[in-house]
């Protein structure tokens, strides 16, 4: 087996052996508690070190993805052959690749401002430009050229593509509590649910 594969796999195996058994109590049990079981037993093994899956191939993110959708079905008590983002949106859950991104954002923000280890830090380079220009914030990460797809899937890699792609004012908060509820706001309005 693959070992970029091993961890996704043992989440999904887990997720799903919790969630057949969270589905046998359904008929006993209310509405939030099942929601809570939801959340203790599989939602949490989504999330558990998911920053971890940052770069993996979209066919290993879909598995995961699969993981969540089930649980949604379950929680909100609907058929498998709804479709899923207006369950995931009023259960007020990112899907897996944009809680990857989230996590990974999160890690970035808490680097950058001194919150994390110095080893983390040193794997993000500020962008310096060879002249300073007034249209460009000085927030930015350097972008490695990489010689091959496979750094790509990197976590520095990872994380400066997506530091660079926020706004600015999302960039520049001045709390971790502000960034986390700015991202998630602007994760929500509509840009993580266009690929569900």
């Amino acid at each position: 087996m693959d070992e970029e594969a091993e961890l996704p796999s043992r989440v999904v195996s887990a997720g799903f052996f919790h969630l057949r058994n969270v589905r046998r109590l359904c008929p006993f049990l209310p509405h939030d508690s099942l929601s809570i079981l939801m959340h203790a037993f599989v939602s949490s093994r989504l999330d558990y070190c998911n920053a971890l899956f940052a770069g993996l191939p979209l066919n290993l993110i879909h598995c995961l993805q699969l993981v969540q959708n089930s649980a949604a079905h379950v929680v909100k008590n609907v058929s498998r052959f709804d479709h899923i983002t207006p369950v995931l949106r009023e259960l007020h859950w990112l899907p897996v690749q944009w809680q990857i991104t989230f996590k990974v954002l999160v890690l970035v923000f808490k680097a950058l401002k001194g919150l994390w280890p110095e080893y983390l830090r040193n794997l993000l380079m500020p962008y310096v430009l060879a002249r300073p220009l007034r249209s460009l914030h000085g927030d930015l990460l350097a972008v490695s050229r990489m010689r091959s797809e496979v750094g790509e899937h990197s976590f520095s890699f990872h994380a400066a593509t997506s530091w660079n792609a926020l706004p600015t004012d999302i960039r520049s908060s001045p709390s971790l509590s502000t960034f986390k509820s700015s991202l998630k706001t602007y994760f929500f309005s509509d840009l993580a649910f266009n690929i569900v």
